[in-house]
């Protein structure tokens, strides 16, 4: 059987969690072997602007944002070795609706970016890309269910988003995990309330 999500509750004599202030995901830094290369990239295929640039040290930081209340959303640094793998795994935008999705698709495939990845995650549909220098991106909307993860299968752009839906839901509501995405996050929503 296909695993749940996890209890988060800390098991009884652990150390009590710490009382944390309300944070989100601010902005993630970059290493970079071509720094041009890879602003224009951000810049043309992602639509950043340049918020400011750079050297510090022996280095060069390109500071990048899409949105005024936020000084910087990515920073490119200089410095990462010429032929070095990405350490990356991904780094994932929302966008809201199949609709957004296959814009999001059609503006990869119209700006040349050569390897696209459509994958159903159940209660996720996704495009992953690669950047010039190779770390992983995604785009992807929700879906309105809850599977257990990881779960992977191929989106098919062919199919009308009424298929789509149709496909996804057929394929992960005999998985025991299924449910809302609604009645999950309530769910889960509780459990980490009580986890303070």
């Amino acid at each position: 059987s296909r695993a749940h999500h996890t209890d988060r509750r800390p098991e009884e004599g652990s150390a009590a969690m710490p009382e944390y202030p309300e944070f989100d995901i601010s902005h993630i830094g970059i290493n970079v072997i071509d720094i041009e290369k890879m602003v224009e990239f951000y810049t043309s295929v992602l639509g950043y602007s340049v918020m400011d640039s750079g050297p510090l040290g022996k280095g060069h930081l390109t500071f990048l944002s899409r949105n005024a209340r936020d000084h910087h959303q990515i920073v490119l640094c200089t410095g990462r070795p010429e032929g070095s793998p990405s350490t990356i795994n991904h780094v994932s935008y929302r966008v809201h609706g199949l609709t957004a999705l296959r814009r999001a698709r059609q503006n990869l495939i119209d700006a040349g970016v050569a390897k696209l990845d459509p994958t159903d995650h159940g209660n996720a549909w996704s495009v992953y890309f690669w950047d010039p220098e190779g770390n992983r991106l995604e785009f992807f909307t929700d879906t309105p269910w809850y599977v257990a993860q990881p779960y992977r299968q191929v989106l098919d752009f062919d199919l009308s988003d009424k298929e789509i839906h149709a496909r996804t839901k057929a394929a992960i509501e005999v998985d025991e995990s299924y449910e809302d995405f609604s009645d999950w996050r309530e769910k889960v929503s509780a459990e980490l309330d009580s986890v303070g």
